[in-house]
């Protein structure tokens, strides 16, 4: 099993998208979940990132989570949507580094980061998605070829070879 986990700043826009987007490809053996690094439990993703997914018809039912060790224990990969989120995760999970990278650094091998729509207008969200999206597609090219690559799973579900 393969696990991602998305992270942004407060788990409403962002890391929602993202994780709703990945879970509409309905990948075998892949299960996704989304966090804050400054996130209060059980906000609603914002009305335009609602917007953005429906205008997309991709399902959603989201409430945001704080970053917890439990997640970072879940999670075979953490993709945050800034260096500056990837800096976050590791400074309070130090033993998350090795499996810790912005989203475009693990998708597309460049640290850039997705920029945060948070309080701007629907187009800034459907930029961001479009970022997301075609991040996250790259990103399914390489899980596939990694699941070729692996043998199986330990009992901590990481990969083993």
């Amino acid at each position: 099993m393969t696990r991602i986990l998305f992270v942004c700043t407060g788990n409403t826009c962002r890391s929602p998208m993202a994780e709703a987007f990945l879970k509409s490809k309905s990948i075998p053996g892949v299960e996704v979940k989304s966090a804050g690094v400054f996130a209060v439990n059980g906000s609603e993703a914002s009305p335009n990132a609602k917007k953005v997914l429906d205008e997309n018809k991709i399902e959603h039912n989201h409430q945001s989570t704080s970053l917890t060790n439990e997640l970072i224990e879940w999670a075979t990969y953490i993709l945050t949507m800034t260096s500056g989120h990837k800096a976050s995760v590791i400074s309070q999970f130090p033993e998350a580094a090795r499996k810790t990278y912005t989203l475009n650094e693990f998708a597309h091998g460049k640290a850039s980061d997705i920029p945060d729509p948070f309080g701007g207008p629907l187009e800034a969200y459907r930029k961001t998605f479009s970022e997301i999206k075609s991040a996250i597609e790259k990103m399914v090219e390489k899980l596939e070829k990694d699941c070729t690559k692996f043998q199986g799973e330990n009992d901590e579900g990481e990969k083993k070879l």
